[in-house]
């Protein structure tokens, strides 16, 4: 079977990691993504991270494999007609630029639409296209910041901290693919396309969401609990004689279940603790209470207790333990993919498992301007001569 994406042309113009995780997301699954980047520049992310062999880095490899590369002078005339001859091949433009870039370049959604009334425009921006916030420049660290993200991740009483990951560019990655193939389906129906603007700040205030509703409600101001949940309890991680344990009690029918699994079953009947809502009240009672107790044996003595009783329980692995983990070793997440220069190169796959129609890594990231003559020639038709001529010019960059 085709891929579900194989009929999709996405015009990448994004850097950095927001944009291109979401065109990762698409070219798994088929798309054909064309990876445009500045000349003479490339994106920024290319000297990111672990160094590779062959001038690589880890960080641009596994984020960009399955793609095509580019390499064009947006700023020369015949660059943005270039740009535009590709918008007319094309059903996506996806881009990161400063909100208000490509409208200063003569390239937006409004000069796109008058060449592919299909086309669809996909802008990721920290904080939208409008509003006060606007004209911000924006990356991860400054929309955790921004959107309250920092001030409830951390340790009870100490300073907020950033998530261990890039949570603001990878929720943005993710909302717009969503935005995409929402947009990819009113085309299929309609034939027309749409601009979709994408915040950073809306998609984390949409992870944000519950705890959002939750001051709306009570006014009461979150703050960072560390491993702790304050809509639910037991739910954090305990020390053990081992290792630390991860606990989520995350109903009253299994908080009957785990008092008496702990020895002790008097906590399922003291009124302090009956119901959820009365835990919450007295967490500070609590927490130390179960803390004596996980201490009593070690982690793997527990999980002998937990396991045939299905209460929620995990250790906290590091990433090297993950990567060695029996779970992942059976599902097999982890892919090899060859790239020309770096060697073989190991990452993370495509994380939706379609039964008939799996996403794969199929081809390695781009080198600079890899791919452009073939693009050029295959996409737009272009003869020898012409490819020629905008390379002698400068538009163009990639290997001859």
């Amino acid at each position: 079977m085709r891929l579900p994406l194989e009929d999709v042309t996405v015009l990448d113009l994004s850097h950095a990691l927001a944009g291109p995780f979401c065109s990762t997301m698409l070219a798994d699954f088929g798309a054909r993504v064309i990876k445009l980047e500045p000349k003479g520049a490339g994106d920024i992310a290319r000297a990111w991270g672990t160094p590779l062999p062959g001038g690589e880095t880890a960080y641009f490899v596994s984020l960009h494999r399955n793609k095509q590369g580019i390499e064009v002078d947006l700023k020369a005339r015949e660059g943005k007609e270039l740009f535009f001859k590709l918008v007319e091949k094309a059903d996506v433009v996806l881009e990161n630029y400063r909100t208000g870039a490509l409208e200063r370049l003569g390239l937006a959604y409004a000069e796109g639409r008058k060449r592919n009334p299909g086309i669809i425009y996909c802008s990721v921006s920290g904080f939208g296209q409008d509003g006060p916030y606007r004209d911000r420049a924006a990356l991860d660290l400054i929309l955790q910041a921004e959107s309250g993200m920092i001030s409830v991740t951390g340790e009870e009483g100490g300073r907020g901290v950033r998530a261990g990951t890039s949570i603001a560019d990878m929720t943005a990655g993710m909302y717009a693919a969503f935005g995409i193939m929402l947009a990819l389906r009113v085309k299929e129906k309609t034939g027309r396309g749409q601009a979709i603007d994408v915040s950073m700040l809306e998609g984390q205030m949409s992870l944000l969401g519950t705890m959002i509703g939750g001051y709306l409600a009570d006014r009461e101001l979150p703050g960072p609990m560390g491993t702790a949940y304050k809509a639910l309890l037991p739910y954090q991680t305990f020390r053990t004689r081992s290792r630390d344990l991860a606990l989520a009690v995350g109903s009253e029918k299994l908080w009957q279940i785990f008092c008496p699994a702990i020895g002790r079953p008097d906590l399922a009947s003291d009124p302090r603790y009956r119901k959820n809502v009365d835990r919450a009240k007295n967490r500070a009672t609590l927490i130390p209470l179960l803390q004596e107790v996980f201490l009593t044996k070690t982690y793997e003595e527990w999980e002998a207790i937990f396991l045939p009783l299905g209460i929620p329980f995990g250790a906290i692995n590091n990433i090297a333990q993950v990567v060695e983990h029996p779970q992942v070793k059976a599902r097999a997440p982890l892919v090899e993919m060859k790239h020309p220069r770096a060697g073989t190169v190991k990452m993370v796959g495509a994380p939706v498992r379609l039964s008939e129609t799996p996403g794969s890594v199929r081809t390695p990231s781009p080198m600079l301007g890899e791919h452009t003559e073939e693009v050029l020639r295959e996409l737009l038709g272009m003869d020898q001569q012409a490819v020629t001529a905008l390379r002698d010019k400068g538009v163009i960059g990639g290997p001859r």
